[in-house]
């Protein structure tokens, strides 16, 4: 069954506790008077009834705070939800149930899944959430709040698995390096859920993202060999543009006329000099690079 906020006008609780104040003094007025005349029973069981029917009033007495909404029913049919702030006043016999409609949060534990490549990381993520519609929030889960905390947690591991920690050559997405995109990704995946329980989903963040335990040391080795060949590759490549560089400033300004051995000779030696992780010390040749 469907259930949509019905906006439901109460009294003001002000002129109605006025009212029922003075109803009420005046039935203390007529118990005295009473006792002062000697009425008879019939007065007396009237005012008696009188008396019990004030007490029912003034059980429709509640208070609405700021951004709550109070759902108002009538022995179990949905009446409506009162949004006015302050003291109200309804019919007595409704029961009234508070929904907050402030915005809150709360944070997932973490929690181990496999990735899209099934690598085991830890994952957590902070859900900022507001309740839209009581009627659906009160009517249609059994607890809100902890179908949000349930319903959050399963959308995040849903998403987790969708996508790799770290990027690859088959993957142009990861959770560590597209931070956007997976919030938005988390955030959809967790609204979809949670509609149907009148709740909206303000945002979703991922708040600890890391590989487990078991396998963060071999991992942490492979992103460190993964650096050190990108930073060996950057090397060479401006190892060989500088050397291209001087042999051919070498031939442009006329310094030194080399055959191909000597090219290879000095192209060895200055690869060595830009390419070693230490410093290197010269060697002076005073002969020639041929024999006899």
């Amino acid at each position: 069954m469907a259930f949509q906020d019905i906006e439901r006008r109460t009294l003001s609780g002000i002129p109605m506790l006025l009212v029922m104040l003075v109803a009420s003094l005046l039935n203390g007025w007529f118990y005295w008077q009473l006792a002062a005349t000697g009425g008879g029973a019939v007065l007396f069981g009237l005012n008696v009834v009188a008396s019990i029917a004030l007490l029912l009033l003034w059980l429709g007495f509640f208070m609405v705070q700021p951004n709550v909404g109070v759902v108002l029913q009538l022995f179990g049919r949905y009446i409506g939800t009162s949004r006015d702030e302050g003291l109200r006043w309804a019919n007595p016999f409704f029961s009234k149930k508070s929904v907050s409609l402030r915005i809150r949060n709360f944070e997932s534990g973490k929690l181990k899944v496999n990735d899209l490549d099934g690598s085991p990381i830890e994952i957590a993520a902070v859900v900022v959430w507001q309740v839209h519609d009581c009627a659906e929030a009160v009517f249609r889960v059994d607890d809100y709040e902890n179908f949000v905390h349930v319903q959050s947690e399963a959308a995040l591991r849903q998403m987790a698995t969708s996508y790799p920690y770290d990027l690859s050559e088959e993957h142009t997405v990861s959770l560590r390096s597209h931070a956007i995109e997976i919030n938005k990704h988390l955030q959809e995946e967790i609204q979809e859920r949670l509609a149907q329980a009148g709740v909206t989903v303000i945002e979703g963040r991922i708040s600890h993202l890391a590989y487990a335990p078991e396998i963060a040391q071999a991992m942490l080795q492979r992103q460190q060999a993964g650096a050190i060949i990108a930073a060996r590759t950057r090397i060479v490549e401006g190892a060989v543009g500088m050397v291209h560089m001087a042999l051919a400033q070498l031939k442009q300004h006329g310094v030194v006329c080399l055959d191909d051995e000597r090219k290879a000779a000095m192209v060895s030696n200055l690869l060595v000099v830009l390419c070693s992780e230490r410093g290197t010390q010269p060697v002076v040749n005073t002969g020639t690079l041929y024999s006899g």
